[in-house]
């Protein structure tokens, strides 16, 4: 058995299936597979087969079959960004956000930005929901609405004074119009610019573009609000320096009145009226520093900032993190009485707006956007990110193998024919427990080279994954 943690306080039937996987003669070769998904929680299962052929002599090089596998599978990591569902792959899909937000802030041409982004203007906007209503909170220095003082970790927190009378048709409208609404925003905020520049659209495109770095987060309250890196490039993109008249604070100005015009009206249904949905008025805007010397927020915090909400989302109000078929199954669920409301106001809603969604989106609260997304011209893209790891991982299997490598010569080129099919996806009650421990022990060494890295170097430097 690996060295991990006694088996302590397992149900009967669980602490059965764990001596039975420790027990099999090939648990090295299964612990070994899930070590290489990083201990996914709900990893892919796999079967098939793969040849790698010279096409030239016919010789077969390299045959992989999954019939000597455990269970004649083969397991690979699931990809879910939540860390709700998969904490494994979701340290990976921050680490990759963080990467790409990262490069679009210092620089990294094999990212697709220079070094010399890092001069560019640029700023972390971050734009909310109006109110739908009174809810618990924690004004500085002041009680409550309700008149108590509420600890940071206050189950009422974000929650309704007043339920009967909270908007929450409203509150999950707003939700699911939230990507339109950034959609407005972006165009708008473009005619602001070139208005502050005293220039016409068409030469405002011309001498500049705008680049945007962004992730959703959702409130204590059940409201999504964006986090936006903003930055300021040449008419190339971010290989040219921004024109001289683009500064953070015509930048600032125009976010602000840009958002203040954005508005998407809502027709009325049923019995629910017409509305107008806007950003809400907290509206805040920082410029970012380039080498954290006394600035408020550097690219450092950005970028971390922005990967730890990437892999978070409704759950985090008391929702679940799957869809939801029915009212009955919130009971079943013991989801919170405000997020409770909020879900049944999707579902009450779907028939009056079905072209929305909202019962499919129901568990999101009426959000149905993507959580983190940036323009084409930002930096690198997630997919580039996952390319580049699978050709690292490609290339050490061919080292292992000892297959030609075609960057060393091209013309030594190989043809791989495979066959896989899907064979189900998650554990047994015993295989969970141990993955489980398997992704602690590779957290817990993650966490101390980087402790070490970071006592060895900057942390500007290191980064934060």
């Amino acid at each position: 058995m690996s060295d991990t943690a006694t088996p302590a306080g397992l149900d009967p039937a669980t602490l059965t299936d764990v001596l039975r996987v420790a027990g099999a003669d090939d648990f090295d070769r299964w612990e070994e597979q899930i070590r290489r998904t990083g201990g996914c929680s709900d990893p892919i299962r796999l079967t098939g087969a793969t040849k790698t052929i010279d096409p030239t002599t016919k010789t077969v090089l390299h045959a992989y079959t999954t019939e000597h596998e455990p269970g004649g599978m083969l397991r690979i990591a699931c990809g879910n960004r939540r860390a709700s569902r998969c904490p494994s792959c979701a340290w990976t899909y921050a680490g990759d956000t963080y990467h790409l937000i990262r490069a679009g802030l210092v620089g990294d041409p094999a990212k697709g930005t220079p070094h010399t982004v890092r001069n560019h203007p640029r700023v972390f906007a971050t734009l909310t929901a109006p109110s739908f209503g009174p809810v618990h909170n924690r004004p500085a220095n002041r009680p409550c609405r309700c008149g108590a003082r509420h600890a940071d970790d206050a189950r009422e927190l974000g929650t309704p004074l007043d339920p009967m009378t909270y908007d929450y048709a409203g509150a999950v409208l707003w939700n699911n119009h939230a990507s339109d609404l950034w959609r407005y925003f972006t165009i708008y905020l473009r005619r602001e610019v070139a208005k502050r520049a005293g220039l016409t659209q068409k030469d405002a495109r011309e001498q500049s573009r705008l680049s945007f770095g962004k992730v959703a987060e959702y409130q204590k309250r059940g409201a999504v609000h964006f986090h936006a890196v903003i930055r300021f490039d040449g008419p190339d993109g971010p290989d040219s320096p921004p024109p001289h008249w683009a500064s953070i604070a015509l930048l600032t100005d125009a976010i602000h009145t840009a958002a203040a015009r954005v508005a998407v009206d809502v027709p009325p249904a049923g019995d629910e009226p017409a509305r107008t949905l806007r950003w809400g008025t907290q509206l805040d805007v920082q410029p970012i520093g380039a080498f954290g010397n006394g600035e408020d927020l550097t690219e450092q915090a950005v970028a971390s900032y922005v990967a730890k909400y990437a892999t978070k989302a409704a759950e985090t109000t008391g929702t679940v993190d799957r869809r939801i078929g029915n009212k009955e199954a919130l009971v079943l669920l013991g989801v919170p009485d405000h997020p409770r409301r909020l879900i049944e106001a999707c579902l009450d809603l779907h028939a009056l707006y079905p072209e929305r969604k909202l019962r499919d989106w129901a568990h999101m609260l009426g959000f149905r956007g993507h959580f983190s997304t940036k323009s084409r011209r930002y930096s690198t893209t997630l997919g580039a990110l996952r390319q580049v790891r699978a050709d690292y991982r490609a290339a050490q299997q061919r080292e292992a193998l000892g297959l030609p490598d075609p960057d060393d010569n091209p013309e030594a080129t190989t043809l791989v024919l495979s066959h896989w099919t899907y064979a189900g996806h998650g554990y047994t009650p015993g295989e969970s427990w141990f993955a489980a421990n398997i992704h602690r022990d590779i957290q817990l060494n993650r966490e101390t080279a980087r402790e070490a890295l970071a006592g060895m170097s900057d942390l500007e430097t290191v980064g934060e994954w």
